[in-house]
């Protein structure tokens, strides 16, 4: 999934943007609210964490440009207003959560995979797909039982098959939400974690679940 964070403390942002990639996420960061906006201009995002007092433009503007435009994804205030004015305008102004500095990542990361699991109409943090499972919290994957081990990337483009089971992804659309804009990477790079993933996912079994659509892209589903 890909976070855009906006926090415009260097060494916060920077410890963030790690957790975050080692947690599988795809992370473009940036350190004031005008860069933000660019961003959300450029890009399509599963969810934003956002500092609300930050140069250029602040939360409350940033949040603003991204419900004006209809845009319904999920957004966390990361801040130190700790007020309850503070809280219920960063709610009622169109933010899912907010979470107040100081704070624990482990928290962080469990705030992020409970408001990014809502769209996707789960009710837990474990995605099912035949007999293929993925538990979020615990970032394991097993296959009929069997322990799958993937690296973060090829982690985070199998929670991407599966948070779309049944529905075609072109290459433009899965490169999208797990590269950011710091990769420069080769243009088939979507085919070659494909490939990575088949080889752990569907070698050795009769049903296989993912699938070419030939001109189209990638899809994730149980073959009837």
């Amino acid at each position: 999934m890909r976070i855009l964070l906006a926090e415009d403390e260097r060494d916060l942002n920077r410890i963030i943007t790690q957790k975050l990639k080692s947690e599988g996420y795809s992370v473009d960061s940036c350190l004031d609210g005008e860069d933000a906006i660019s961003c959300l201009d450029a890009a399509s995002y599963d969810g934003a964490v956002l500092d609300i007092m930050m140069p250029g433009a602040d939360g409350f503007q940033v949040l603003e440009h991204i419900r004006k435009n209809g845009n319904t994804m999920p957004v966390l205030f990361l801040t130190a207003r700790d007020s309850i004015d503070d809280r219920v305008r960063g709610l009622d102004s169109g933010a899912n959560d907010y979470l107040v500095k100081p704070f624990s990542f482990e928290e962080l990361m469990a705030r992020i995979r409970a408001m990014t699991r809502t769209p996707f109409g789960m009710a837990d943090n474990r995605l099912t797909v035949g007999d293929l499972i993925m538990d979020c919290s615990a970032h394991t994957v097993t296959r009929g039982g069997t322990d799958i081990q993937l690296s973060a990337r090829e982690y985070a483009l199998l929670e991407y098959l599966m948070r779309n089971q049944g529905i075609v992804l072109s290459r433009e659309k899965i490169e999208d939400h797990i590269w950011n804009f710091d990769y420069e990477g080769g243009t088939n790079v979507v085919d070659v974690y494909i490939r990575y993933l088949r080889k752990k996912i569907d070698e050795g079994h009769a049903g296989k679940l993912i699938h070419t659509v030939r001109g189209s892209g990638y899809v994730i589903k149980v073959e009837k």
